[in-house]
């Protein structure tokens, strides 16, 4: 229904982001159905709101006389509303959480279990993507919460909350043979690399590019299961976090080799939408995010 409320609610997203396709995918409507409402506010006040640009649009000085005057009225309605709910608490929800793929065989099992555990009543939403992915879930609104590769984070409505970091190995089958690896690890370079990797997209991927590497990628593929799938067939080897599980590398026939050069390191964040507040459960779920990532070694 189009009451006025969420058409004054609307109008200010577009304001905000100066851009119609945009406001509507973060609100999840579609772009029509939003021009409606736009018009119909404009056809009640009887005055055009916006103009467009090459770039989105613009408020007209009636739209920003109208911005002016709701603005404060409404951000200090959704900051009374936000004390109330902090203030009573939250049991229950849904909170959507989006992580980069491999975070989910070594470090999301204790999250989730110390989240569920203290919130019985919530459901909990996970979502693996890509490091751009979950980035542009978090700024879009679709996800509450993310885990990502710090260098995938270059937007200033991103508040970064770091976590831990992670070096890489080489993946290899228990079967191959090998003496260029001493106890510190493995020179990577100039050394001729078969990969099964991450597509181009992956912050991994462009980890491995950046620190001068040049593999030879065989195969692609968007799950750690499925790397771990090729390199068990004799393929190719793989470079993944050194925090993934033994047991899962021995299930596949695989063991892990340190990588002394280069050196492949990033650290993984959490992020949440800076310019919202967030909700209580959001703050919990990454309060749990940092003390399981203060207790890994």
């Amino acid at each position: 229904m189009d009451t006025p409320d969420r058409q004054l609610r609307n109008f200010l997203r577009i304001a905000e982001l100066k851009s119609l396709s945009r406001a509507a995918e973060e609100l999840d409507q579609t772009q029509s159905g939003l021009s409606r409402q736009l018009a119909a506010l404009e056809a009640h006040l009887g005055k055009p709101l916006f103009v467009r640009t090459g770039r989105g649009v613009e408020l007209t000085e009636a739209g920003r006389k109208l911005h002016d005057a709701i603005h404060g009225s409404y951000r200090a309605i959704d900051q009374a509303v936000d004390t109330i709910r902090d203030s009573h608490g939250t049991t229950q929800g849904t909170v959507r959480l989006a992580i980069v793929h491999t975070v989910s065989y070594y470090f999301m099992a204790d999250v989730v279990a110390a989240f569920v555990s203290s919130h019985p009543g919530v459901n909990l939403s996970l979502m693996g993507r890509s490091s751009p992915e979950v980035v542009s879930l978090v700024e879009s609104g679709k996800a509450d919460l993310g885990f990502v590769y710090d260098t995938a984070v270059a937007t200033p409505t991103l508040a970064s909350h770091p976590l831990f970091e992670d070096e890489m190995c080489l993946v290899t089958r228990e079967s191959a043979v090998g003496n260029e690896a001493d106890d510190d690890g493995i020179d990577l370079r100039g050394r001729p690399l078969r990969l099964v990797g991450f597509p181009p997209a992956y912050a991994l991927h462009r980890m491995i590019q950046s620190a001068g590497l040049h593999p030879d990628y065989v195969a692609e593929a968007e799950t750690v299961d499925a790397i771990l799938k090729l390199v068990s067939t004799g393929v190719g080897d793989c470079i993944l976090p050194c925090r993934l599980p033994d047991k899962l590398l021995a299930d596949y026939g695989l063991r892990k080799i340190g990588i002394r050069s280069p050196l492949l390191r990033r650290r993984i964040v959490a992020i949440s939408h800076g310019e919202r507040h967030a909700l209580p459960l959001t703050g919990a779920l990454l309060e749990c995010a940092l003390q399981v990532a203060r207790s890994l070694p």
